[in-house]
């Protein structure tokens, strides 16, 4: 079983589910990711020079592709420069993944440098916000991310990365899963279904007993 750092395994999970480029702007919080990104390789990165015109380029690409567009941003402002773009590809459902930097778990909820609340600031406007908090829960994560973006109604989702779960110098057992779970959303691919006729019998039967005490009252 291969042995893979978290950024590693961001980037190995990437190519796993097929994605050959990347929209970007490096920061402190993402470092790990782009030199995974270099020494893995086989993934483009397209260098941005703010974090809105990334969002917009990658959901230009999944416009024109059908693909799940994916971008790359630190934490703090360069999370929060991307929610205008994020919030066009809700509007117009864009399949969108967007990878966010975020400061060491330890740290979330104490005020420290360039640390934001990025998914409660983008829940208003993603089809989902995930907070990776465990180096082996990544490949998981971003399966069923790019599943929740291209499933049903298309559209963005957040997965936010702690700096502390991405150290290169912490190896675990890399396994990508072959299928996504996820209890709370289930596309209907059936179409509608026909009311049950049970039910409309039982409920016709509350009406009558409703309107015997109306008239008890009245």
């Amino acid at each position: 079983m291969e042995m893979l750092s978290g950024a590693e395994m961001v980037v190995r999970s990437l190519i796993d589910q097929g994605v050959k480029q990347v929209f970007g702007y490096p920061g402190g919080a993402v470092l790990d990711i782009y030199d995974a990104l270099h020494t893995v390789g086989g993934i483009d990165h397209v260098l941005v020079r703010h974090e809105q015109a990334a969002v917009h380029m990658a959901d230009g690409l999944a416009r024109a592709t059908g693909e799940v567009g994916v971008v790359l941003v630190t934490s703090g402002p360069g999370a929060t420069n991307a929610i205008t773009g994020i919030a066009t590809a809700y509007m117009d459902s864009i399949p969108l993944v967007i990878l966010s930097g975020q400061v060491a778990t330890s740290l979330i909820g104490y005020d420290a440098f360039q640390e934001c609340d990025m998914v409660g600031i983008s829940r208003p406007v993603v089809k989902h916000s995930f907070l990776v908090k465990q180096t082996e829960d990544i490949p998981g994560v971003l399966k069923k991310a790019f599943w929740l973006a291209a499933s049903g109604r298309p559209g963005p989702v957040v997965v936010d990365l702690p700096k502390d779960i991405l150290n290169p110098a912490n190896k675990l057992p890399y396994v990508w899963p072959e299928t996504v779970r996820h209890a709370l959303l289930q596309p209907n691919d059936t179409g509608p279904q026909r009311p049950d006729q049970t039910c409309i019998t039982h409920a016709s039967g509350c009406e009558k007993a409703g309107g015997l005490c109306r008239r008890w009252r009245g």
